[in-house]
Order: C-alpha cells, then sequence, then structure tokens
C-alpha cells in the first residue's frame, strides 16, 4: 500500500504541494491529473523519495520513507520502477544494453540470464527484433516501449508513470496506454500515471485523482471522478475555456 499524508513541498517561495493526501491499495492503478504546472510530477517523484517533502508523509507498507537508513531506502525504491517523461534512455547504448542495464547493475545474473529476461520483456511491449537498433534509429512511441521494457525488467511491485505519452500523436499515445493497461494486467504491478489523456486514461486505471492548487481535490473510481458535479472536474474533463478555472 502508497499512503501520503500531508505533503507539502515548496521551492523558492512558492507552494507546489500544500497538504497532499491519499492512498492506493495493492494493485491499484491511480491516474493523477490535473493542469499543467500544478505539481504532478513533483507528487511523483517523492515517492521513492527522489524529492524530500518540507513536511508529511509517504509510506510503503506502513514504512515512512523519510525515516529509513540509505541501506532500506536503497532497498525500497528497488520496489520501483518509473518512466519518464521523455524516455530517459541511454543514447550510446542499443535497445538491449538500455534494457538489460538494470539488471547488470543490481544483480548478480549471468549474461544468459539477462539475455533471456531482456528479451522477454522486449517481446512483451512489442519490440522483438529491436534490440540491436540504437535510441536515434526508433520511433518516440518505440522509445516510450523501451523505457516501460527497462521499468518493468526487474518485476516491480509499484510502478510510476509520468506523463508517458508526451510528444506522441494521439493514436500512438492511446497505444501506449493500453500497453500500460495490459502489463497491468500480466504484471500485477501498483502505480501512479500523470497523464493529460483525458477520457482515455479512465479506460486505464482503477482510481483517478485531480491535483488542483497543491491540494487533492477530488479522488474516486474513473465513474465517479466522470459522474462528479464539481465545477473544476467538470471543465477540467471536458477542456472548457468557460468555468472557474482560468487559463493564462
Amino acid at each position: 500500500m502508497i499512503k501520503v499524508e500531508d505533503l507539502h513541498k515548496s521551492f523558492n517561495g512558492h507552494e507546489v504541494l500544500r497538504g497532499v493526501s491519499f492512498q492506493i491499495a495493492k494493485g491499484e492503478v491511480l491516474a493523477l491529473i490535473g493542469m499543467s504546472g500544478y505539481g504532478k510530477s513533483v507528487l511523483l517523484k517523492h515517492m521513492p523519495r527522489l524529492i524530500k517533502p518540507d513536511r508529511g508523509r509517504v509510506l510503503i507498507d506502513n514504512k515512512d520513507m523519510g525515516s529509513l537508513k540509505q541501506k532500506e531506502l536503497e532497498w525500497m525504491r528497488s520496489r520501483f520502477g518509473f518512466v519518464f517523461q521523455n524516455g530517459a534512455l541511454f543514447d550510446s547504448m542499443t535497445v538491449f544494453e538500455n534494457v538489460a542495464f538494470p539488471l547488470q547493475e543490481k544483480t548478480s545474473w549471468s549474461d544468459q540470464e539477462i539475455k533471456g529476461k531482456v528479451l522477454s520483456i522486449l517481446d512483451q511491449v512489442g519490440l522483438n527484433g529491436m534490440e540491436n537498433k540504437y535510441p536515434a534509429q526508433i520511433s518516440g512511441g518505440m522509445i516510450k516501449r523501451v523505457a516501460l521494457a527497462r521499468a518493468l525488467v526487474r518485476n516491480p511491485e509499484i510502478m510510476l508513470f509520468d506523463e508517458p505519452t508526451t510528444g506522441l500523436d494521439p493514436i500512438i499515445g492511446h497505444t501506449i496506454l493500453d500497453l500500460i493497461k495490459s502489463c497491468h494486467k500480466r504484471f500485477g504491478f501498483m502505480g501512479i500515471v500523470v497523464t493529460h489523456e483525458i477520457p482515455k486514461i479512465f479506460e486505464v486505471v482503477q482510481k483517478v485523482a485531480m491535483l488542483h492548487e497543491g491540494r487533492i481535490l477530488a479522488i474516486g473510481t474513473p465513474e465517479e471522478i466522470l459522474s462528479s458535479n464539481d465545477p473544476i472536474i467538470r471543465q477540467f474533463i471536458t477542456g472548457s475555456i468557460e468555468g472557474p478555472i482560468k487559463y493564462h
């Protein structure tokens, strides 16, 4: 279980998170939605303690991430897989080498074991036969798939996706979300997806939370959020320029 309690974070006097609280149960994937620049990625990076809060706690299975010693923190981080916005692949490495990297760095597996695992995971994300390509030789959608394969290769319990469809056209973006959905069914991870892919994301996740002005405005099932009468939620979901949210 992930439990976030009263999380606060400011940068240079600007308050980004103003008391965020929510929880996710085992096996659930939560979509984190809200306006651009309102702290969704910042919140996501608090989960594995890539960012330290000014106040509040993140608990994983009731263990406070902020109270862990370095060795315990490293072990806890090994339970996470993280897919960054731009993929964050190593340009000088092939697809195979990018996906193999976490296994080479963090396990004592043999070369043969690593090869088998990498080729298997590449096949599962639709990249069979692409292992010898370099990032510059593949499409944006394929880069996202490689990033997903690298995040999944160590069978993480918790997956974090920071806007996994950024820079993709709508069709490819929806394909990536469908891939996340199928991988969730196959691997059973819990996770958080930061995204603006509305309404498509409501088909992928079990829970939705809207971050607005530094707080969780609402959290519930996709059906509950879609049927909300809150004018802020309605405006955001429909993309209307009319409403309480003022765009600049």
